[in-house]
């Protein structure tokens, strides 16, 4: 399935190509909306669009990824198409972002600081269920590139190698 973006939201947006450029540009949105950095470990990201006057962003990267956030144990996966309508502290109408809770996939619809503390971010998915989590589990060293995580492949501790005869 393409996206589409109007021509008139296009035509005032600031576009960037190439994941480099796209990591650094989504980070910078992110805290410039005053969100955790962490939030969209997109990879690959072949383009990053931003219309300042209706908040509308969009993130294209070559194919769905998925990450784990190791700090609260969670998984979520990334669609080729990811967008969203951003204002300070929340995205909302969010599109191509889903999590697993237990063991179902939920589409998440909007990601917002708590504004009694803004150390809790919440996510809410369009069946009606919430997660508040400490903002600082989705906040990643500015250096960091994405990596995607494979959902069917089990996690586990490094152990020793066995030799098997």
């Amino acid at each position: 399935m393409s996206l589409v973006i109007p021509n008139e939201v296009k035509a005032r947006a600031e576009i960037y190509h190439g994941d480099e450029l796209g990591q650094v540009k989504s980070k910078e949105l992110l805290a410039e909306v005053g969100l955790p950095n962490g939030l969209l470990p997109l990879k690959d990201i072949e383009e990053c669009g931003y219309d300042r006057e209706s908040g509308f962003v969009w993130l294209i990267q070559k194919k769905s990824s998925t990450h784990k956030f190791q700090k609260i144990d969670r998984l979520a996966t990334y669609a080729p198409h990811v967008t969203a309508t951003v204002e300070f502290g929340k995205i909302k109408k969010l599109t191509g972002v889903k999590v697993k809770e237990l063991l179902v996939w939920l589409t998440l619809n909007e990601i917002f600081l708590d504004e009694a503390n803004t150390d809790q971010i919440t996510f809410k998915s369009f069946a009606g269920i919430s997660r508040t989590f400490p903002v600082s589990a989705f906040v990643i060293d500015p250096d960091y590139v994405a990596e995607g995580v494979d959902e069917n492949v089990e996690v586990e501790d490094a152990a020793e190698p066995v030799e098997v005869k």
